[in-house]
């Protein structure tokens, strides 16, 4: 069997699953966020049960408009607050201590290894980066996770990804995905699982596989997963002392196919509107003039990522008539950040920090684009009206691509600022 299947086999208590088979499976964690919690909460109210199935089992993130920004997302807030007393979940990160759903669940210890992880959020998918099978669900499917800790599931299929070479200079995992789901397509890989493998993953950081494993869902997979590692064994264990199995694919493990990617050429790139698929190399696009740059989001907010974008900007403005938006991950991300005089780079640069928060990336709160106006963003979706406006055009790239096009006032490739 695939990670995958053997993770999903042993949440069932089966002991051999294959594709297509739907199984009843125990979750370990499940998670819900301020846009899609609420629904879930009351649904579950409908079932009618007083308590939920394990308390200590669900967490509960504030992270797409914080602070509130209107009564309306206050008025979601204080729901998930209420829910969170009266269930006395311990689990609940509010303003001002936690940041993005997906990074608060993997820097507090909430995804280990080998577990079944369910979120309201497409983007769960971010935690098989650790080696759990993490999935995105629907509101009123939580509320049933929420009363009985199980949920059914059909065991995907797996496309194995197997990656080598090594990155260039300012050449970054972000740019590996892009160009991933560039050749897979946005549907390519619906309803399936990613598995990435390779001397690539191998020598990559966690947070380089945390972006791979974030855009999973781009192609329409139903969760991306690596096999976890020594790497991943001492991220894990630095936050929490909690036991987890370890899983890893048969060598005869059954795939529906294997695609090959190397990475010794890789140019940066960029997804063109309006599609995540719609990806070219950033030197076909340059001089496309911008108005925004987001750095930011549960793919590129992680410390590494403002690093990365610092380098280029120490020293540097901002061009002038661009504005650039800097949201880290977590409260965690910005006070390493501000410690390390990030933040100090990115205001002497002239771009404007945030809290931590979805913000600009999903264009509820913060940052939102008018009719006309490009950005280009660290993020991960560029779909119509994704950032405000529907007459708006987001390109994504990586950290190093959205710093280095907001000193040059338009998309221009980051290597052309090595040496300079």
């Amino acid at each position: 069997m695939t990670i995958s299947e053997k993770i999903l086999a042993y949440a069932s208590g089966e002991e051999y699953v294959k594709p297509g088979d739907i199984v009843e499976a125990k979750v370990d964690m499940a998670m819900i966020n301020e846009i899609t919690g609420p629904l879930a909460i009351q649904m579950f109210k409908r079932i009618g049960l007083e308590k939920v199935w394990d308390n200590q089992r669900i967490v509960l993130v504030l992270d797409h408009q914080v602070p509130a920004d209107s009564v309306r997302s206050a008025e979601l807030h204080k729901i998930m607050r209420a829910f969170a007393k009266e269930q006395n979940i311990p689990y609940l990160y509010d303003v001002g201590n936690g940041g993005i759903c997906h990074q608060v669940m993997v820097e507090r210890g909430h995804v280990r290894p080998g577990e079944l992880i369910v979120g309201a959020d497409s983007h769960t998918c971010t935690y098989g980066a650790l080696g759990a099978f993490a999935t995105g669900i629907g509101s009123t499917e939580m509320a049933a996770v929420f009363a009985t800790g199980k949920i059914w599931l059909k065991v995907p299929s797996t496309i194995k990804i197997n990656v080598s070479g090594a990155f260039r200079e300012l050449v970054t995992p972000k740019d590996l995905i892009l160009h991933i789901i560039g050749k897979v397509g946005a549907d390519g890989a619906t309803y399936k699982a990613i598995e990435f493998a390779g001397p690539t993953i191998s020598e990559m950081d966690i947070s380089g596989r945390l972006t791979l494993c974030n855009m999973a869902v781009e192609m329409g997979a139903k969760t991306g997963i690596i096999e976890p590692d020594e790497k991943t064994i001492q991220y894990v264990r630095e936050r929490t002392d909690k036991q987890f199995k370890i899983f890893k694919s048969d060598r005869d493990a059954a795939y529906e196919k294997t695609l090959e990617f190397n990475v010794d050429d890789l140019e940066p790139m960029v997804a063109c509107p309006h599609s995540v698929d719609n990806v070219r190399p950033v030197k076909d696009v340059e001089g496309v003039e911008i108005d925004q740059a987001f750095l930011g989001s549960c793919t590129n907010g992680r410390l590494e990522d403002l690093e990365l974008a610092a380098r280029i900007l120490r020293g540097r403005r901002v061009n002038k008539g661009v504005r650039m938006i800097v949201t880290p991950a977590s409260s965690e991300v910005y006070l390493q950040a501000l410690r390390r005089g990030l933040l100090e780079v990115f205001v002497e640069a002239g771009a404007y920090v945030c809290n931590p928060t979805c913000g600009a990336c999903f264009g509820g709160h913060m940052g939102l684009l008018a009719a006309g106006e490009v950005c280009i963003s660290s993020s991960n979706r560029n779909f119509i009206g994704r950032m405000g406006s529907p007459e708006a055009k987001i390109y994504l790239a990586s950290p190093a691509t959205v710093a280095a096009s907001a000193v040059e006032g338009k998309i221009i490739d980051p290597r052309r600022f090595m040496g300079r």
